[in-house]
């Protein structure tokens, strides 16, 4: 039987959170990617809680843009993460891609992130 596209990246995604967590000092910066959105999270594994989170669903973002499902709106969350977490004093980050491969919309929000100045 084959696996859909769907289970093939949660057994990724599985496969990567069993090597990374997020710590106080380096949370995990965590990426959601459906067919119309993407959704970023900053996690304290430890603590379980999310101190920072932006999404092409806002309002803000959703007006200037003309789609929320390309690599242009990806990179204005990506750096729209960057932003809110350096002003929460947070510049380091462990990347969680979230069983979607390094590539398109999950690396232009990735790059445009770091070039904000995150570090990871």
């Amino acid at each position: 039987m084959k696996t859909s596209h769907k289970q093939s990246t949660q057994s990724r995604h599985k496969r990567i959170r069993r090597k990374l967590s997020g710590t106080p000092e380096r949370p995990r910066l965590s990426v959601f990617r459906s067919n119309n959105h993407i959704v970023v999270q900053v996690i304290d594994d430890v603590n379980q809680h999310t101190l920072v989170a932006a999404s092409s669903l806002e309002a803000e973002l959703k007006s200037s843009l003309s789609s929320t499902a390309n690599c242009e709106a990806s990179a204005k969350v990506g750096e729209l993460i960057a932003q809110r977490a350096i002003a929460k004093g947070i510049s380091q980050v462990v990347f969680d891609r979230g069983g979607n491969l390094y590539h398109g919309r999950v690396e232009a929000l990735a790059e445009a992130a770091r070039t904000a100045g995150l570090v990871f």
